[in-house]
């Protein structure tokens, strides 16, 4: 099983989910290395990207043995998105563009952006046209990630999956949650099922896929193309091992030892220092560790040391304190990893933003790096 993306091909079909701090060049390479798939930057805002931001274009950083380049765009503004899109094709080679209205988060969501832009079907159609017309020159394929809709009195994505057809997206990711739940409760799978019976082009699913089996099961229960992998990878990249053997017919279930398990975050950190610099490319690596040894048999004090290395040396001799022999905690198996919490309160949008569906005309204009990576 493949995933076709207009003229692109990947050969599982898994994407890596862009994740803000999370999907740079070192982790992206670092799951490549365990699974042919495609692993997307992190997301990374259209204006910033046209006004040369400093911030915006260290993110936008390839690993050499990256053969495919994939890049997350945000924006509410059709003609910043256009512009964007034709820079990241014709000056930084990308072979895919994806396009982000799912985001949840409120610093976003205020603005008009995020989960909360497929409300204005008008607005999000002109955005959708520009990218893929600026795009199409370069036989780059535009995709586009959303939620069902705002909460369940404001679902979207219907919509937003006829739109995408109409102005030729190659592809659309569903997040089976509102921009109210964010990542609390479960997916929605029969929303995902809906989405695959409403359009013509290909669907992908994200949400709640912690093992490979899970990669399986929603294919098989909503007729999806692929599948989106967030935060079940954390602190467990060979989750992509284990997806493309699933997606080739075999049964892997990858149980890493604590010593196979310290070779990996070494391996990551190793990269992080490459493309970042070591005193940066540590402190990247702090976030990570709580994720790997989730768990693990691990000392409260080693913990807290290793969430605050400022070098490889020092990384090395705190890894060396870890049992290799330990084994893999199977009771992590198909638990939620990374951020969940509770749904939110109420999400905020811009004043008079549910007034009315179409809101051409009516883009926030966003900052050049206000919410890069988010």
């Amino acid at each position: 099983m493949t995933l076709t993306l207009g003229p692109l091909t990947v050969p599982v079909p898994v994407v890596l989910a862009p994740m803000a701090g999370i999907t740079n060049a070192a982790y992206r390479r670092v799951c490549a290395e365990q699974g042919a798939g495609l692993y997307v930057c992190e997301m990374i805002t259209s204006r910033g990207l046209v006004e040369r931001d400093e911030t915006t274009l260290k993110m936008l950083v390839f690993d050499e043995l990256e053969t495919t380049r994939s890049v997350q765009l945000y924006g509410t503004d059709p003609v910043y998105i256009g512009k964007a899109a034709e820079i990241l094709c014709a000056e930084f080679g990308v072979d895919h563009i994806d396009l982000n209205f799912g985001c949840p988060v409120p610093k976003v969501t205020r603005k008009g952006g995020g989960g909360a832009l497929p409300w204005k079907r008008g607005l999000l159609a002109e955005i959708l046209t520009s990218a893929v017309a600026a795009a199409t020159p370069y036989d780059v394929p535009v995709t586009m990630k959303t939620r069902k809709g705002l909460d369940d009195d404001h679902l979207t994505y219907l919509d937003a999956g006829r739109i995408a057809q109409e102005t030729g997206v190659t592809a659309i990711a569903l997040h089976g949650r509102t921009v109210e739940q964010a990542y609390s409760g479960e997916a929605d799978w029969e929303a995902i099922a809906r989405l695959v019976e409403h359009v013509d082009i290909p669907v992908l699913g994200n949400g709640d896929i912690w093992e490979a089996a899970d990669a399986l099961r929603m294919v098989e229960q909503t007729g999806v193309a692929g599948v989106v992998v967030g935060r079940g990878c954390l602190g467990r990249p060979w989750l992509f091992r284990d997806l493309a053997a699933a997606f080739r017919g075999e049964t892997v279930a990858t149980l890493p030892d604590l010593g196979e398990v310290r070779a990996m975050m070494r391996r990551h950190a190793e990269l992080l220092c490459e493309h970042m610099g070591e005193e940066r490319g540590c402190k990247e690596f702090r976030k990570h560790v709580t994720w790997y040894l989730k768990g693990f048999p691990a000392g409260g004090e080693l913990r807290r040391s290793l969430a605050l290395i400022d070098s490889l040396a020092t990384l090395d001799a705190l890894l060396a304190e870890l049992d290799a022999n330990a084994p893999f905690p199977v009771s992590e198996l198909g638990t939620p990893r990374g951020r969940q919490g509770a749904p939110r309160k109420r999400v905020v949008v811009p004043d008079g933003w549910l007034d009315d569906t179409d809101g051409r005309g009516a883009h926030v204009r966003e900052d050049a790096a206000e919410v890069t990576g988010g």
